[in-house]
């Protein structure tokens, strides 16, 4: 397993994405975190509150928020993830599509570093829950999904043309088929309240059961004994605004929540990370509960208002003091710089990813960007002014109906350099994907009859390869 590259108790301010990927590989036990919802809307802080003047905007855009980069890198190496993230896009809005590519790209981090087996626990609410899914499905595996917890809560206001929305998701996913989970950590009693098709009994010390009879046995369920909750939690409150822990955060949620995951996804010592920390409930529930922690938030507040949560909780000091705030005196690490691997730098390449990448590109052709690769190929399929020949079918068109797609798939082991890349108009690109070799696709379109000019497709093959063979010997 991964060594930590950081400190305990550390607090990373920015962008968690670049933090993300410096953090070594298989270094957390547990995520548990709250990121954006995507509800349209801007949040602030309450007004002379601990946590006055937070406040972020929870609206996106495909071309304000999207990096090109993100975009090449999921379709070049995660391609069933990018479907995942389009099809949000094109049945919900940009914005959506934009928020799920936000998001994906920092989960694919988040995996990595996870341990083998670790769990990840992702709050959102029925806003995105469901684009949310699907990509963690495919981030994860389906096979690697457990919960989908519902957290239910009693305020808010009634609606009277719809049910009242009283409840958040939270995504329950592990890394592997292995993974810690303590039931007993977090088990509630069973009660008395009344169980269908189950006999009510008491014991001669008087206590009280339900039994039931199944194959000719008698089972029989305790009151006072413990069971796992359900994935319906109906026992943690929202906070109120005169809640004692509330500083104001617009989102904030109560320490009990955390605690619980936190409880039953962890042990005593293991390192739990929250890349979406804001006023530091889940490091506030770590430290409660005796564990590593890493937070990392993009609000400049985030280390004052987390330094005063942990003064105002009197925790206890690393040699179990209890007369205040040791560990908030120079035992927290605070830091605007992202670490440095340590580990053997594999990047974030899960199970879905088409091909492995390499670390350290070997020649500077490696180094072209998607965006630099299709000028390259526009140049050389070029036929004449505004059009340019797709080497699948030999049509002639606009360099807006072309895309770029790999000669020999990356499941079959294609780099992803300009050597094994070619220009295919658009349903070319979507017959070939990632099963056929370009080969493969001319004769499945001769076979399908949408083969318009045999020769033109070959002529535009042709002059994608001598092109490639000319900065792979300018580009050595």
């Amino acid at each position: 397993m991964g060594e930590p590259n950081w400190r305990n108790r550390t607090l990373f301010h920015g962008d968690n994405l670049g933090f993300l990927r410096g953090m070594n590989s298989e270094s957390v036990h547990l995520i548990a975190t709250d990121p954006p919802f995507n509800k349209n809307r801007d949040f602030h802080a309450t007004p002379d509150s601990l946590a006055s003047g937070a406040s972020f905007q929870d609206r996106w855009s495909w071309e304000r928020d999207v990096h090109q980069d993100w975009v090449d890198q999921l379709k070049d190496d995660f391609p069933k993830l990018m479907e995942a993230i389009e099809s949000a896009r094109y049945a919900h809005s940009d914005g959506m599509g934009a928020y799920m590519c936000f998001m994906a790209v920092r989960l694919l981090e988040m995996r990595r570093v996870l341990r083998e087996d670790g769990s990840i626990y992702l709050h959102c609410d029925p806003t995105a829950s469901h684009y949310l899914k699907a990509v963690m499905d495919a981030i994860f595996g389906w096979k690697n999904f457990r919960n989908e917890v519902v957290w239910h809560y009693q305020s808010g206001g009634r609606q009277k043309r719809l049910f009242s929305k009283k409840h958040d998701n939270i995504l329950f996913y592990t890394k592997s088929n292995t993974w810690v989970f303590n039931p007993d950590a977090v088990g509630v009693l069973r009660g008395s309240q009344r169980r269908n098709n189950m006999k009510r009994g008491e014991d001669p010390d008087g206590r009280g059961y339900w039994s039931i009879k199944s194959a000719g046995k008698v089972y029989k369920y305790y009151d006072d004994e413990k069971m796992t909750p359900f994935d319906v939690w109906t026992d943690i409150t929202h906070m109120q605004q005169k809640d004692p822990q509330r500083v104001g955060y617009p989102t904030q949620k109560p320490v009990a929540l955390y605690e619980r995951i936190i409880k039953a996804s962890s042990n005593e010592g293991c390192v739990v990370l929250d890349p979406f920390c804001g006023c530091a409930t889940t490091l506030v529930a770590a430290e409660r509960l005796g564990r590593q922690w890493v937070g990392i938030d993009i609000w400049n507040e985030a280390h004052e208002t987390m330094i005063k949560r942990l003064k105002g909780e009197r925790l206890s000091g690393p040699d179990g003091d209890t007369g205040g705030n040791l560990i908030v005196e120079g035992r927290i690490t605070y830091s605007r710089e992202i670490p440095e691997r340590t580990d053997d730098g594999n990047e974030a390449v899960p199970f879905l990813a088409t091909v492995t990448r390499k670390r350290k590109l070997l020649y500077r052709r490696e180094r072209l960007s998607r965006h630099e690769i299709m000028e390259h190929l526009f140049e050389a399929q070029r036929v004449r002014e505004g059009l340019v020949g797709c080497a699948g079918c030999g049509r002639e068109l606009e360099e807006e109906f072309m895309e770029l797609d790999h000669i020999r798939p990356r499941a079959a082991g294609g780099p992803n350099d300009i050597t094994n890349r070619i220009l295919l108009c658009r349903p070319c690109n979507g017959r070939k994907r990632a099963q056929l070799t370009l080969r493969g696709l001319v004769d499945e379109n001769r076979k399908s009859g949408w083969m318009r000019d045999r020769d033109k497709a070959v002529f535009a093959q042709k002059r994608a390869v001598d092109k490639a063979e000319q900065i792979r010997v300018e580009l050595r």
